[in-house]
């Protein structure tokens, strides 16, 4: 009888012991969910139980519980922050899709041409740009992006020019009104630009009205405009718009862009350059 009683308290001890386990593991992911949350905006069920390695069901009762609690709002296939997003502190962008920002970086560097006059723009896939670009020879670069001009200086063959005004220590640039017009003084070969969110109109977001002027300003005095970005700004939210993803001319990005977005670039003509291939989309009148 009394082994009995002990083989009973064992099994109890070790039923226990497991709902304690997956109690953690389910607290702990949950809290990564939210982080997730935090940095990219809006994460959809798929994406969760990929990341994850844990069933769409899991996900959804994970989802279920955050949102019961006021952490998150729910919408058909997945989660959004409470408020509008600010972005993130400077140094995590800089790890989040490292490897898939150099991919992009390289992309962009192989359709500049030695001897092109370029702006670059601001923030961690741009900082990328500059490393790519710092091998290319008689460059003559205008940015206000500091962290790309430390990579390019390296480089004693390049030319590089920078705004006056007030820096952001966070992210190590200038987009204050004192840098204001720096852009409209000049007209260059190419335009390198990145964008702080895109909308499902096709919208190119930035989070302050300042980054999106600067943004504005770059875009209209360059002969061809290149956007690169990595894949997660098509789940991010920002609020200052200042162009449209069909006013560039090539986009550089991680993966193929979704349906509805590759749908407009196509009536463009826009090609686009992932690391899988470049596919240049026709434009319906090209193809007549």
């Amino acid at each position: 009888m009394c082994m009995l009683d002990h083989a009973h308290m064992n099994f109890e001890l070790l039923n226990r012991k497991r709902s304690d386990d997956r109690a953690n593991s389910r607290e702990a992911r949950q809290s990564q969910i939210l982080a997730r949350l935090h940095i990219q905006g809006f994460q959809s069920i798929t994406d969760l139980s990929d990341a994850f390695r844990v069933s769409d069901q899991t996900i959804r009762r994970d989802v279920n519980a955050l949102a019961e609690q006021g952490l998150c709002r729910r919408s058909h296939g997945g989660i959004w922050p409470l408020q509008p997003l600010h972005n993130a502190d400077y140094a995590e962008r800089r790890q989040l899709g490292h490897a898939a920002k150099q991919q992009i970086a390289a992309l962009v560097a192989e359709q500049v041409p030695d001897g092109s006059s370029v702006f670059l723009g601001i923030g961690t896939t741009l900082e990328m740009c500059a490393a790519a670009l710092v091998q290319k020879t008689n460059l003559r670069v205008m940015t206000n992006n500091l962290n790309a001009v430390v990579l390019l200086a390296r480089n004693p063959e390049i030319e590089i020019c920078i705004p006056g005004g007030r820096v952001r220590n966070r992210d190590l640039d200038v987009v204050s009104s004192d840098a204001h017009g720096f852009f409209d003084r000049y007209s260059v070969d190419i335009g390198i630009f990145g964008v702080g969110a895109i909308s499902p109109d096709g919208m190119l977001l930035d989070f302050q009205e300042d980054e999106a002027r600067m943004h504005a300003e770059l875009v209209r005095n360059c002969r061809r405009q290149f956007l690169a970005f990595d894949a997660s700004k098509f789940e991010r939210s920002a609020t200052v718009r200042h162009s449209r993803i069909t006013d560039v001319d090539a986009i550089f990005t991680d993966r193929e862009p979704p349906a509805h977005i590759m749908k407009m670039v196509s009536a463009a003509g826009i090609r686009v350059y992932t690391p899988s291939g470049a596919s240049f989309i026709s434009s319906p009148t090209e193809s007549l």
